[in-house]
């Protein structure tokens, strides 16, 4: 018991020094701040990458319902209309989520595949997850996602899977205003993310994760609730899922 309680202790402060804990350092110690500042370095190192970015590890961080959110989004997209049309992943998160929406956007007959992140070394991971795919048209383009160079209304499909929380608050509208931007009309933005537990047991739990490692997070159970963003912004027809005893939420959101 003794053994299992110290290792857990040793991983939550792994992730702590890996994640938020590394932005304090930070911020205390005065370094220059760019548009990149809120990404923590787990998910901008190489090292730390490629050492936390394993399927059991990333399905354990999300409750063992990571397969579920993914085969939702990929769902939809392999019946969708994507024939020579182009498909925008706005993300480069960890596990299988882009070979699998690569493959269903494939399937459904896309002609190109961009994938756009603000960090090259996620950008290189994330090629080196698809290297079965290097006969396609996909291209790795290194932008912000709350202010993309992408031309207007260029997408069909864009998938934005655990980026939000993830974002300052101002930045979150920015994001969901630029999705909207690069989408066609009838296009269709597939957002996954947290949302607040039903369960008060949950709820107490999930809101003690995000105080620690996610603080941006919390926002999204209200101030920043991407439906009321999304209605905020207009032109949208929303559909909403919830998953897990509404612990996490699959957003389908089609351009008017």
């Amino acid at each position: 018991m003794l053994v299992l309680l110290g290792a857990l202790v040793a991983i939550g402060l792994f992730f702590f020094a890996a994640t938020r804990g590394a932005l304090v350092v930070r911020h205390l110690s005065g370094a220059a701040v760019d548009r990149a500042a809120h990404v923590y370095p787990i998910y901008s190192n190489m090292r730390l990458i490629k050492l936390v970015d394993h399927q059991p590890i990333i399905s354990a961080i999300l409750l063992f319902q990571y397969e579920r959110l993914v085969s939702r989004i990929v769902a939809d997209l392999e019946v969708a209309d994507l024939s020579e049309k182009s498909v925008l992943i706005t993300s480069c998160a960890f596990g299988n989520v882009i070979p699998s929406c690569v493959a269903a956007a494939i399937h459904a007959g896309a002609g190109t595949i961009v994938i756009a992140y603000i960090n090259a070394n996620e950008l290189e991971h994330a090629r080196s997850k698809l290297e079965r795919h290097s006969g396609c048209s996909i291209e790795y383009v290194r932008q912000d996602a709350t202010e993309m160079k992408l031309r207007e209304g260029f997408a069909h499909a864009n998938i934005m899977f655990f980026l939000l929380h993830e974002l300052p608050h101002e930045l979150k509208l920015c994001a969901l205003d630029e999705a909207g931007r690069m989408l066609a009309k009838g296009g269709k933005l597939y957002l996954a993310e947290f949302h607040k537990p039903r369960p008060l047991v949950l709820r107490g739990m999930s809101w003690a994760y995000f105080k620690v490692f996610e603080p941006l997070g919390l926002a999204l159970w209200d101030t920043h609730d991407p439906v009321a963003l999304l209605e905020q912004l207009g032109g949208w027809t929303l559909h909403r899922e919830t998953l897990f005893f509404g612990n996490f939420q699959i957003l389908v959101a089609t351009r008017r």
